[in-house]
Protein backbone atom coordinates (compact mmCIF):
# COMPACT_ATOMS: atom_id res chain seq x y z
CA UNK A 1 0.00 0.00 0.00
CA UNK A 2 1.40 3.17 -1.21
CA UNK A 3 0.35 5.05 2.04
CA UNK A 4 2.62 3.13 4.09
CA UNK A 5 5.84 3.88 1.85
CA UNK A 6 6.12 7.82 3.50
CA UNK A 7 5.74 5.82 6.89
CA UNK A 8 8.75 3.46 6.78
CA UNK A 9 10.52 6.51 5.32
CA UNK A 10 10.33 8.07 8.71
CA UNK A 11 10.86 5.07 10.44
CA UNK A 12 11.04 5.38 14.25
CA UNK A 13 12.10 8.92 14.89
CA UNK A 14 10.77 11.42 16.26
CA UNK A 15 11.14 15.81 15.84
CA UNK A 16 9.92 18.68 17.18
CA UNK A 17 10.92 22.15 16.67
CA UNK A 18 9.52 25.72 17.53
CA UNK A 19 9.80 29.62 17.14
CA UNK A 20 8.59 32.71 18.47
CA UNK A 21 6.00 32.99 14.77
CA UNK A 22 5.20 28.72 14.32
CA UNK A 23 5.05 25.75 16.79
CA UNK A 24 5.91 22.73 14.83
CA UNK A 25 5.72 18.72 15.60
CA UNK A 26 6.58 15.85 13.62
CA UNK A 27 6.29 12.42 14.51
CA UNK A 28 6.77 8.90 13.03
CA UNK A 29 6.78 5.91 14.54
CA UNK A 30 6.88 2.07 12.29
CA UNK A 31 4.10 0.73 14.63
CA UNK A 32 0.52 0.89 14.17
CA UNK A 33 -2.00 -1.83 14.70
CA UNK A 34 -6.26 -1.76 14.38
CA UNK A 35 -6.79 -0.77 17.71
CA UNK A 36 -4.52 2.66 17.06
CA UNK A 37 -6.64 3.18 13.84
CA UNK A 38 -9.68 3.10 16.60
CA UNK A 39 -10.65 -0.18 15.03
CA UNK A 40 -11.42 -3.83 16.39
CA UNK A 41 -8.55 -6.02 15.10
CA UNK A 42 -9.99 -9.18 12.97
CA UNK A 43 -10.53 -12.70 14.51
CA UNK A 44 -7.83 -14.50 13.31
CA UNK A 45 -6.04 -12.17 11.32
CA UNK A 46 -2.37 -11.89 11.51
CA UNK A 47 -0.31 -8.61 10.89
CA UNK A 48 1.23 -8.62 7.31
CA UNK A 49 4.74 -7.36 6.68
CA UNK A 50 6.50 -7.04 3.09
CA UNK A 51 10.08 -7.73 2.57
CA UNK A 52 11.47 -4.72 4.73
CA UNK A 53 9.19 -5.86 7.84
CA UNK A 54 6.85 -2.79 7.62
CA UNK A 55 3.40 -3.51 8.31
CA UNK A 56 2.27 -0.43 8.98
CA UNK A 57 2.78 3.15 11.23
CA UNK A 58 1.57 6.53 12.31
CA UNK A 59 2.41 9.98 10.83
CA UNK A 60 1.73 12.93 12.08
CA UNK A 61 2.23 16.85 11.21
CA UNK A 62 1.23 20.13 13.08
CA UNK A 63 2.34 23.11 12.19
CA UNK A 64 0.82 25.98 14.48
CA UNK A 65 -2.98 25.24 14.43
CA UNK A 66 -3.04 22.73 11.37
CA UNK A 67 -2.90 18.90 12.04
CA UNK A 68 -2.18 16.17 9.42
CA UNK A 69 -2.35 12.26 10.91
CA UNK A 70 -2.01 9.13 9.08
CA UNK A 71 -2.53 5.92 10.97
CA UNK A 72 -2.00 2.48 8.82
CA UNK A 73 -1.79 -1.22 9.62
CA UNK A 74 -1.37 -3.72 7.06
CA UNK A 75 -3.46 -7.54 7.89
CA UNK A 76 -3.66 -10.93 5.87
CA UNK A 77 -6.36 -13.53 7.22
CA UNK A 78 -7.55 -16.70 5.14
CA UNK A 79 -10.97 -15.20 5.00
CA UNK A 80 -12.73 -13.93 2.15
CA UNK A 81 -12.47 -10.15 1.37
CA UNK A 82 -15.98 -9.73 1.76
CA UNK A 83 -16.33 -11.40 5.12
CA UNK A 84 -13.53 -9.07 6.46
CA UNK A 85 -15.48 -5.95 4.70
CA UNK A 86 -18.94 -7.41 6.52
CA UNK A 87 -16.95 -7.81 9.92
CA UNK A 88 -15.59 -3.81 9.34
CA UNK A 89 -19.00 -2.36 8.52
CA UNK A 90 -20.42 -1.99 12.38
CA UNK A 91 -17.24 -1.16 13.98
CA UNK A 92 -16.82 1.88 11.27
CA UNK A 93 -20.54 2.72 11.68
CA UNK A 94 -19.58 4.66 15.26
CA UNK A 95 -17.94 6.96 12.98
CA UNK A 96 -20.62 7.73 10.78
CA UNK A 97 -22.56 6.60 7.93
CA UNK A 98 -20.36 3.44 5.65
CA UNK A 99 -19.61 3.85 2.14
CA UNK A 100 -18.64 1.38 0.25
CA UNK A 101 -16.22 2.55 -3.04
CA UNK A 102 -14.49 0.37 -5.80
CA UNK A 103 -12.23 1.48 -7.89
CA UNK A 104 -12.98 5.14 -6.37
CA UNK A 105 -16.50 4.47 -7.50
CA UNK A 106 -19.44 3.99 -4.78
CA UNK A 107 -21.22 0.84 -4.60
CA UNK A 108 -25.05 0.82 -3.89
CA UNK A 109 -27.30 3.71 -3.48
CA UNK A 110 -25.37 6.01 -0.73
CA UNK A 111 -22.50 7.73 -3.16
CA UNK A 112 -21.99 10.96 -0.82
CA UNK A 113 -22.86 10.27 3.05
CA UNK A 114 -24.39 13.26 5.46
CA UNK A 115 -20.90 14.37 6.51
CA UNK A 116 -19.71 15.12 2.79
CA UNK A 117 -17.43 12.31 2.71
CA UNK A 118 -17.67 10.40 -1.05
CA UNK A 119 -15.47 7.96 -2.71
CA UNK A 120 -13.47 10.10 -4.87
CA UNK A 121 -12.52 12.77 -1.45
CA UNK A 122 -10.84 16.28 -3.12
CA UNK A 123 -9.63 18.89 -1.16
CA UNK A 124 -11.36 22.34 -1.39
CA UNK A 125 -9.51 23.72 -4.25
CA UNK A 126 -10.53 20.66 -5.95
CA UNK A 127 -7.19 19.73 -6.75
CA UNK A 128 -6.08 16.70 -4.98
CA UNK A 129 -7.91 13.34 -5.05
CA UNK A 130 -7.76 10.53 -2.16
CA UNK A 131 -9.97 8.29 -4.11
CA UNK A 132 -8.90 4.43 -3.98
CA UNK A 133 -7.66 1.56 -6.60
CA UNK A 134 -9.20 -1.04 -4.41
CA UNK A 135 -12.16 -1.97 -3.04
CA UNK A 136 -13.07 -0.13 0.10
CA UNK A 137 -15.77 1.05 2.98
CA UNK A 138 -14.91 4.07 4.85
CA UNK A 139 -16.63 6.34 7.17
CA UNK A 140 -15.84 9.85 8.85
CA UNK A 141 -16.21 13.63 7.38
CA UNK A 142 -14.17 14.40 4.53
CA UNK A 143 -10.96 15.37 6.47
CA UNK A 144 -11.68 12.92 9.11
CA UNK A 145 -11.92 9.63 8.67
CA UNK A 146 -11.30 5.53 8.45
CA UNK A 147 -10.62 3.21 5.66
CA UNK A 148 -10.80 -0.87 5.22
CA UNK A 149 -9.38 -1.68 2.20
CA UNK A 150 -8.89 -4.86 0.44
CA UNK A 151 -5.53 -5.42 -1.52
CA UNK A 152 -6.30 -7.57 -4.34
CA UNK A 153 -2.66 -7.84 -5.76
CA UNK A 154 -2.03 -10.68 -2.81
CA UNK A 155 -3.14 -14.20 -3.98
CA UNK A 156 -2.27 -16.09 -0.63
CA UNK A 157 -5.95 -15.39 1.45
CA UNK A 158 -6.90 -11.75 1.98
CA UNK A 159 -4.57 -9.14 2.53
CA UNK A 160 -6.30 -5.88 4.22
CA UNK A 161 -5.26 -2.24 5.34
CA UNK A 162 -7.13 -0.23 8.23
CA UNK A 163 -5.99 3.61 7.88
CA UNK A 164 -6.94 6.68 9.62
CA UNK A 165 -6.40 10.02 7.87
CA UNK A 166 -7.04 13.36 9.39
CA UNK A 167 -6.27 16.26 6.89
CA UNK A 168 -5.90 19.76 7.21
CA UNK A 169 -8.88 22.16 5.72
CA UNK A 170 -7.94 24.54 3.15
CA UNK A 171 -8.62 27.79 4.60
CA UNK A 172 -9.60 27.17 7.99
CA UNK A 173 -7.43 26.50 11.20
CA UNK A 174 -9.67 23.98 12.88
CA UNK A 175 -9.63 20.75 12.03
CA UNK A 176 -13.03 18.40 12.41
Amino acid sequence: MTLLSAISFCGGASSFGQNSDTNLELHANSHASAASVGLPAYPGAALYTDGDDDSGGDLGLTVGDIHFSLIAANYVTKDSPAQVLDFYRKPLSHYGEVLECNHGKPVGSLTITRSGLTCDLKDNGGTNSYSSSGHEIRAGSPHKFRIVGIDDSHSAGTRFGLVYLELPKNGDKKVD
